[in-house]
């Protein structure tokens, strides 16, 4: 008879089965698949209390050891992370962070994957820059040149799933394209350029190269930087090179200082040139105008000499003596009228002192110091008679002279 027969409805038993004998028969086949026979009394009639026992037993550390087997399948995913869930080894789904289940082993099984952290990578170097790696580290310029370059490249997950399959070794896959692009963008360059103003141009190129072979290779990887840590000649070379590094150096220095000397000389002469020129320019148009008033004057004293030559002649006269006097510290006197019989005494020295004090065209009064024979001169309270104009006097002789010509 089946066990799951419920062996009521039929004719000869009409009632429900005894619950426990259902028990008793399913525990001895499981006893008997197990392998177990049990021992004592036997017979249709005798009890078989310690088989009941066992079967019991078996079956609770059976369910208990199915309820582990089911609970094994829980895991819980942290944030920044995914979880790869395989089936039989092939892929199924991607989890997102939080309390997950799956098929316990060995139907399902599940990686984690952190595609938060950042991972570095050092080429050409291990620790510190000191501790070089020369296989890496060296190579060829455009110009034919070796350099050392030593950089690290930071990388993360994008992709959990290519991250998985496709790669054997991240860090080693990470490394072998970046030696594989600095040696292509290095052999494009010069030595120079490498060294000194290309570098961050360098590590640009580099970072985009390697995304590049990475997502052909679908390795589910992610540059974030290429930071360039030490750029140089090889050692062996590295005094020459220093030296030639200097002398370029001090080159551009000096000519920077030459540059600089000359923004400092060349305005000011062309300063200096440019007032020459305008005082050249100035000086002409003065020597111009002198000259065409000059004109003008002459052309104007020739129409008055042309209606008057001796009143011409008089005033020019007049005026030359006029500007030829105004300047000089002489003093004339008119003796005409003493008949050379009287002794005139000068002050000098007071008359020195007042023309010294009065304007250039001031008249100079000179006192009346005719010494008779007999008489003792005076000369502390002196008293200065009526002034007599020097250039008046003699505009009056000429006159006088004018009219006895006329």
């Amino acid at each position: 008879m089946p066990p799951n027969d419920p062996q009521w409805g039929k004719k000869d038993n009409e009632g429900p089965p005894d619950l426990d004998e259902i028990l008793r028969k399913l525990q001895q086949k499981i006893t008997g698949l197990l392998g177990f026979r049990p021992r004592g009394p036997s017979g249709p009639g005798a009890p078989n209390h310690y088989g009941a026992a066992m079967g019991g037993g078996l079956a609770l550390v059976v369910l208990l050891v199915i309820a582990v087997w089911l609970a094994s399948g829980f895991y819980i995913v942290d944030e920044g992370k995914r979880g790869v869930v395989l089936r039989f080894g092939k892929y199924v789904e991607t989890t997102m962070p939080g309390a997950r289940w799956h098929m316990p082993y060995p139907v399902e099984s599940v990686q984690v994957v952190d595609i938060a952290s950042v991972r570095p990578v050092e080429v050409g170097y291990r620790g510190n820059t000191k501790n070089k790696q020369p296989q890496e580290a060296q190579m060829l310029t455009d110009d034919e040149n070796i350099v050392d370059v030593q950089f690290a490249v930071q990388y993360n997950i994008k992709s959990p799933e290519d991250y998985l399959f496709n790669n054997k070794d991240p860090d080693e896959n990470v490394r072998q394209a970046a030696e594989s692009s600095i040696r292509e963008v290095v052999g494009k360059s010069k030595m120079d350029f490498v060294l000194s103003a290309g570098r961050t141009e360098v590590g640009a190129d580099v970072k985009r190269l390697m995304q590049q072979i990475l997502d052909r290779y679908k390795t589910g990887i992610q540059i974030l930087s290429v930071n360039m840590q030490n750029t140089q000649a090889p050692d062996p070379v590295l005094p020459a090179f220093e030296d030639v590094q200097r002398a370029k150096q001090d080159r551009e220095r000096f000519k920077n200082e030459g540059q600089a000397y000359a923004n400092d000389v060349v305005p000011k002469a062309r300063g200096v040139a440019a007032r020459l020129l305008e005082e050249a320019n100035g000086y002409r148009q003065s020597v111009i105008a002198n000259a065409q008033g000059d004109t003008a004057r002459f052309s104007q004293i020739l129409a008055q000499y042309q209606r008057a030559p001796g009143v011409t002649r008089e005033r020019m006269y007049l005026d030359a003596m006029q500007q030829i006097l105004s300047s000089t510290s002489k003093v004339i006197v008119d003796t005409k009228g003493t008949n050379g019989q009287s002794l005139l005494y000068l002050p000098i020295d007071k008359l020195m002192q007042l023309s010294a004090t009065q304007s250039p065209t001031a008249t100079v009064s000179i006192p009346d110091t005719t010494v008779r024979p007999g008489a003792q001169q005076d000369t502390s309270g002196m008293s200065a008679p009526p002034s007599t104009d020097v250039t008046s006097s003699r505009a009056d002789s000429l006159r006088s002279r004018d009219r006895e010509t006329r």
